[in-house]
């Protein structure tokens, strides 16, 4: 089971470098992946509830250029938000620039009011999600546009994960019709393993999966949560992604967690 990061971007008072400083200790430490979250124009402060003061993309461009061979993504990023061919452009191109390490971390969204601060569509956001990713998938594969004009270079030279981010029945079958991936949150081991069981019998495709779990320095409950990561992996996790709370003491949070995490 891979252990993966959920690097803090809910800060606007965090330094621009810090995001790459964390992933490269995350590296370090023996991290699988890092990730990082999305909201364009929320409609209350940046905190606990909206993440992603940082472009997530351009950010992961930033990691990517002081990292080796962490892989990089987004969770997730609220793609009904985005045009799709520039996103499939940015995508692209950070998979090529990154070395082949990226995973399009995928979300349509919840929060209507934010949707209307942009601009878009929050009752057509599932189907916008499902158009752009098979949008996605064409150009990364033909070079050529909807209508087999126009060029899109670069293509990518290895099929860019797809990972889908919810726990609903939606979300599920949206995995099992389009990602590579999905990832879950706030689930117990128990819960995680009936999603993943349900997930399964929509789809005879390898699918990977994994969840997001928080741990915020206590180390009383420490204990607690090492047993869930044991759990998770037990339930059939291929990946454990671990959010360790505020910039502040991040980087001692991850090497006391890689340090105690043996699930094996």
């Amino acid at each position: 089971m891979d252990l993966q990061v959920v690097l803090p971007n809910e800060s606007a008072a965090m330094a621009p470098e810090r995001p790459a400083a964390l992933a490269v200790t995350a590296e370090e430490l023996g991290f699988h992946a890092v990730w990082l979250p999305d909201h364009l124009l929320p409609p209350a402060e940046y905190g606990e509830v909206y993440a992603g003061v940082y472009e997530p993309l351009v950010t992961l461009a930033h990691v990517a250029g002081l990292t080796k061979t962490i892989r990089l993504g987004t969770s997730v990023l609220v793609v009904p938000m985005r045009d799709p061919f520039v996103l499939a452009k940015q995508v692209a191109t950070l998979d090529r620039l990154s070395g082949e390490r990226v995973t399009l971390g995928v979300g349509i969204g919840w929060d209507e009011e934010e949707f209307a601060l942009v601009g878009a569509d929050f009752r057509r956001r599932g189907k916008a999600t499902d158009e752009t990713l098979g949008l996605l998938r064409q150009l990364f594969t033909t070079g050529r546009g909807p209508s087999g004009r126009g060029v899109f270079e670069p293509r990518p030279r290895r099929t860019v994960p797809i990972m889908v981010g919810g726990i609903s029945d939606a979300a599920l079958r949206r995995t099992a019709a389009l990602a590579d991936e999905w990832q879950g949150f706030g689930l117990t081991p128990s819960q995680f393993r009936e999603h993943v069981e349900r997930l399964r019998g929509m789809t005879g495709r390898p699918v990977r999966v994994g969840t997001r779990i928080v741990w915020h320095g206590d180390k009383t409950v420490l204990p607690a949560v090492l047993e869930d990561v044991r759990a998770f992996a037990d339930a059939g996790a291929d990946a454990l992604a671990v959010a360790f709370g505020p910039e502040s003491g991040f980087e001692d949070r991850m090497a006391t967690f890689a340090a105690h995490a043996h699930y094996s």
